[in-house]
């Protein structure tokens, strides 16, 4: 990784205004949400680090992760594997490993490293897009790990990737249809078939999270207790919230205030005003993403951003349609504002990509047509 961008040239601003913006909203909510300073300390920090991370990585030639690709491969695999074997167990399933000063989730790392994968591959074997092989094999690249992971949240951004890197890449429309119908049909064989079989693919906790919003007056069931937790924190926020009246917060009844369902926190202490405004920032990400995708120098850049913004894209509206009952409870964060490093740390890596995407579509565009390096 060697090849450095001029410093001359430009950065997204209105990009990196809008990650910087939603880093200060996680701070405020986690200020309001949570007792003490140290959740709102720790994420100040991740948010830091992280756009170090992002300055650092473009000003790098992209190019670069294509070029190390396999074994950026090899440590996604292992690093899965190794929370798998060495990390702790939180709530009967395994997630990270503790490493002291952050609990590292190698799932989400795995988030920006499947896409760059997944790019690369597809770029590779550009010339037979339409081929079954190369649709199979951006499949399998990218679903093996999500295999592997005991995090279904993050199985299930990996393969929005995947779909996002065949649709730009140019795999037929048939085969993204096949692929469909195929998850359409695992979804209801992993969610009611095979338990009803006795086979559990997934831990009931888990099936309870996930259909929860299909039936949410189901008394008996937790995982209906906090979506109708986050519902009524979310309506009660009214226009412009209840401020430090927000109770469903201060009384505990709001679960996972700080991570899973930070939107409802958002929605009952600011109101609609506070959701709109963090919504919003979100639809600057994406418009700018979409901007860089058009722009960039290359297929590979254009694939690649293509599999990041739909590594965004999916988490905010799970994230933000769980947190109002019209998604299933899956536990995949909201992008810069959930609480939590490696989350952070990866989003922050992700924007620093489009970020040297942007930069150098920009200086093509500057020095004239060129050849297509992927060729």
């Amino acid at each position: 990784m060697a090849d450095v961008v001029d410093v001359s040239l430009p950065f997204d601003p209105i990009l990196a205004f809008a990650a910087v913006a939603l880093s200060l909203c996680s701070v405020i909510a986690l200020a309001g949400a949570t007792e003490g300073n140290s959740f709102v300390v720790r994420q100040a920090a991740y948010a830091l680090v992280g756009l170090g991370i992002a300055a650092v990585v473009s000003r790098v030639d992209y190019a670069r992760w294509q070029a190390i690709r396999w074994p950026l491969y090899a440590f996604t695999l292992g690093s899965i594997v190794a929370v798998a074997l060495f990390g702790q167990n939180v709530n009967g399933t395994t997630l990270s490993i503790n490493l002291g000063f952050f609990s590292f989730q190698a799932s989400e790392l795995g988030k920006v490293l499947v896409a760059v994968v997944g790019a690369s591959f597809i770029v590779d074997r550009r010339h037979d897009a339409h081929s079954w092989r190369t649709t199979g094999g951006v499949l399998l690249l990218v679903l093996l790990p999500a295999a592997l992971t005991a995090d279904f949240g993050s199985s299930l951004v990996y393969g929005a990737i995947a779909l996002a890197v065949l649709l730009i890449g140019g795999a037929p429309g048939k085969h993204l249809a096949t692929i469909g119908v195929v998850g359409v049909v695992a979804v209801v064989s992993v969610l009611g078939v095979l338990p009803a079989a006795g086979v559990d693919v997934l831990r009931p906790y888990q099936v309870d999270r996930i259909t929860a919003f299909l039936n949410p007056e189901n008394d008996a069931n937790e995982a209906t207790f906090q979506l109708k937790q986050a519902k009524a924190a979310v309506g009660s926020g009214q226009k412009t919230g209840r401020g430090d009246e927000a109770t469903q917060q201060k009384l505990g009844y709001l679960p996972e205030k700080q991570t899973d369902f930070i939107f409802a926190s958002i929605g009952e202490r600011f109101g609609f005003v506070g959701t709109a405004i963090v919504l919003s920032l979100f639809a600057l990400v994406m418009w700018r993403g979409l901007r860089i995708l058009s722009t960039a120098r290359d297929f590979y850049g254009a694939v690649l951003a293509a599999g990041i913004l739909a590594m965004l894209l999916f988490q905010v509206l799970v994230n933000a349609g769980m947190n109002v009952g019209i998604m299933p409870i899956t536990g995949i964060p909201l992008p810069l504002v959930s609480y939590g490093g490696s989350s952070v740390l990866s989003t922050y890596l992700a924007i620093g990509l489009l970020q040297a995407i942007y930069a150098q579509g920009r200086a093509a565009t500057r020095r004239g047509p060129t050849v297509d390096r992927t060729d």
